[in-house]
């Protein structure tokens, strides 16, 4: 029996590969206007901060306690929600997320769901605020 190898540069797409090695959006905010925290069933945590400057978002960061899949998945929440107005950023969504990394393992779709639900905490939070 043939064993499967991996190679996870040639098994990733281009965008996979940049949202998960990418650390520039990598920063906890002392205080945001939106802040979501979520923790999924195997253990990852993910924090969102965001900054609203005229009624869109300025700014996004995040914190992650989780692996590179988690990591690829919030960097791509905050690639797409910078600039959008908080209507608009609530269309973001978890399959937007897995077609845009094209090569998300289908066992690690709960990473995308974790970081949309710690998206969609902070834009609640940032409505709470009438920010």
């Amino acid at each position: 029996m043939a064993k499967e190898t991996f190679d996870f540069w040639q098994d990733h797409s281009v965008h996979y590969l940049e949202m998960a090695l990418s650390w520039d959006k990598r920063e906890r905010l002392e205080n945001p206007h939106g802040y979501g925290k979520r923790t999924g069933e195997c253990g990852d945590t993910i924090e969102m901060f965001l900054v609203i400057r005229n009624g869109r978002i300025q700014y996004a960061s995040f914190e992650a306690d989780g692996c590179l899949n988690t990591h690829a998945c919030a960097n791509t929440v905050i690639y797409f929600a910078e600039g959008r107005t908080l209507e608009e950023a609530w269309e973001i969504n978890t399959e937007k997320i897995i077609h845009y990394l094209e090569t998300l393992p289908e066992k690690e779709i709960h990473c995308a769901e974790l970081a949309i639900g710690a998206f969609y905490l902070a834009l609640s939070d940032c409505q709470i605020r009438k920010v």
